[in-house]
């Protein structure tokens, strides 16, 4: 997708703190943390919102679900974290690229704000 942020951050075409990446899943630091840990683990599929995963990306949401555990731990997130994701314009999705924020670092209060 030519207009995707993130598919231009995973094609080098913008710059990112990367922090992982393999063939299916890239994940950089958040530009504007929200915590002292603050990342985002995507899928390198273009795929807009939670709404738009089809049986087909099944094995790959297996995934990036072990990668963001094993990406956390060597983050140092040993005590806990918090793994985010929003769908849409009402649940606060600001990029059409699925992501996953993790946060972590700090005790994190709920409900968020």
């Amino acid at each position: 997708m030519t207009d995707c942020i993130f598919c231009k951050i995973i094609d080098g075409e913008i710059p990112s703190k990367k922090i992982y990446e393999d063939e299916l899943i890239y994940a950089f630091e958040d530009i504007n943390a929200q915590a002292p840990v603050h990342f985002l683990v995507i899928p390198k599929k273009h795929i807009k919102s939670i709404d738009d995963i089809d049986t087909e990306d099944e094995n790959l949401i297996g995934k990036i679900f072990t990668k963001i555990k094993e990406i956390a731990k060597a983050e140092g997130l040993d005590n806990g974290y918090r793994v985010v994701i929003n769908c849409k314009d009402d649940g606060g999705q600001t990029v059409d690229h699925l992501h996953f924020h993790i946060l972590g670092g700090r005790s994190l209060n709920w409900p968020p704000g």
